[in-house]
């Protein structure tokens, strides 16, 4: 069980693990979050290019493309971070004073670095239409509210996952996340693209300069993550 102003050696980087709130996090852990930020979208960016060019079942390749990458990312470096990689994570984790909020505001700026630079390098592999590809956009039979709302509300549960298990269960942690992560993009793709993640969302908009309906994916997981740890707030005091 994870203590305040205490850190406890678990299982592999339990995303939303409660950091020391006695000093400032050392410059490895904002390096560790750009990199496994880097390793997430540019894998999940790159899958997506892989089922198009082989004709694959996107509902079935990039879920699991997202998935199986968020798992390695999360045993990547060790646990150095608290393995957030999203922004709406971070939020999520300051709220619950897991993390101090000027770290969280390093942690964001890091997060969205490493999803540029993944998308940057998406760009010189293939090109912008193909960066352009690897967007969040809801198609046109989805309205801009109804995206917006799928995105707030998938992101609460996702949250509410996460600071669930990293608190109860922190040894599942690296198991129940990404397989959350895949069912969010089972269920969301072909109606919001399933992002549940700005940093996800802001890098392939910024490369391929195009920021069409970037206000959702910018503001719907951030409202998502405020939701979700309410609701772990509900649940935690039933179980205190």
């Amino acid at each position: 069980m994870l203590r305040p102003g205490r850190i406890v050696a678990t299982a592999p980087v339990p995303i939303g693990a409660r950091n020391s709130v006695e000093g400032p996090v050392s410059a490895s852990k904002y390096l560790a979050e750009l990199l496994r930020t880097f390793f997430l979208v540019f894998v999940g960016s790159m899958t997506i290019l892989a089922a198009g060019v082989m004709n694959a079942p996107i509902l079935v390749v990039v879920p699991l493309g997202f998935g199986f990458a968020l798992l390695a990312a999360i045993f990547m470096v060790g646990d150095i971070s608290g393995g957030h990689f999203n922004p709406a994570v971070t939020l999520a984790a300051a709220l619950d004073r897991r993390i101090p909020m000027i770290d969280a505001l390093a942690y964001v700026v890091a997060q969205v670095v490493g999803a540029i630079g993944a998308s940057a390098v998406v760009l010189v592999l293939t090109s912008q239409d193909a960066v352009r590809s690897t967007r969040n956009m809801h198609p046109a039979a989805v309205n801009d509210l109804q995206a917006f709302a799928l995105e707030t509300i998938l992101t609460a549960f996702f949250l509410l996952v996460i600071l669930t298990v990293t608190k109860r269960d922190p040894g599942h942690a690296p198991l129940a996340i990404p397989l959350t992560l895949v069912v969010i993009h089972l269920a969301a793709i072909p109606f919001s693209g399933a992002s549940v993640n700005p940093a996800r969302a802001l890098g392939p908009a910024l490369v391929s300069a195009d920021l069409g309906q970037i206000w959702i994916y910018l503001t719907a997981p951030f409202l998502g993550a405020a939701i979700g740890w309410v609701f772990y707030r509900v649940f935690e005091r039933d179980l205190i």
